[in-house]
């Protein structure tokens, strides 16, 4: 017997444990040797866990994706962000370095979108509520922090809601900090209400960067 007849032998199943099937091909006969019990487990159990899969994640929706779960992550992170920007109390150095941050007012225009634009309409040019682009102000002077009194407290005698009872401490910051990046823009829109106040918005006129705090 040459090297490939023992290698043929050895590989060959024992007869007892793995009967031949009752057909041929060619004059070969295939042994009956099913896949092993564990792995015809496994094959089920992925095969049930997928259609779970599919039901709660396509059909539901009640699932988010891993894109989804990035975005929330890195939105719950530019609040934090946000939270070390603004300090502890609202003030209007706080508030500018909100005002200043491109990435935070991206994030502020979505609760601007969602909450201000029936009144002042989707660029801030005023609808049923002021303009608030231009120089105008009918309520304080423009500055952050009377921006943040006023929407925080409201004017509900105006029609203006009280928003600290709507949003959170953040959001309320986040939007008025945004409110500030349209300051004499002077987009065209509704007709100039209130005293005719102009004011510094230089960049050397907003206060220096914070540096970040070591964890």
């Amino acid at each position: 017997m040459n090297r490939s007849d023992k290698s043929l032998e050895r590989a060959a199943p024992d007869s007892d444990s793995a009967p031949l099937t009752s057909h041929s091909y060619d004059g070969i006969q295939e042994y009956d040797n099913p896949m092993p019990a564990w792995w015809r487990r496994m094959f089920w159990a992925t095969f049930a866990f997928s259609l779970g899969y599919f039901v709660h994640f396509q059909l539901t929706g009640n699932g988010s994706s891993v894109e989804q779960s990035y975005a929330e992550d890195m939105r719950e992170f530019r609040e934090l962000q946000a939270a070390q920007s603004l300090g502890d109390k609202v003030t209007e150095e706080g508030l500018m370095r909100l005002m200043n941050d491109a990435t935070l007012m991206r994030d502020a225009r979505t609760v601007f979108v969602a909450r201000c634009v029936q009144c002042h309409n989707d660029r801030g040019q005023g609808n049923i509520g002021p303009n608030l682009t231009d120089e105008y102000w009918l309520n304080g002077g423009g500055r952050l922090e009377d921006i943040y009194e006023i929407v925080s407290n409201g004017r509900t005698m105006k029609g203006m809601p009280n928003w600290s009872q709507k949003l959170r401490p953040l959001e309320l910051a986040q939007v008025v900090a945004y409110v500030g990046t349209l300051r004499q823009t002077n987009l065209p829109g509704k007709a100039a209400q209130g005293n005719h106040i102009v004011l510094d918005l230089s960049p050397a006129a907003a206060p220096a960067p914070v540096a970040p705090q070591a964890h």
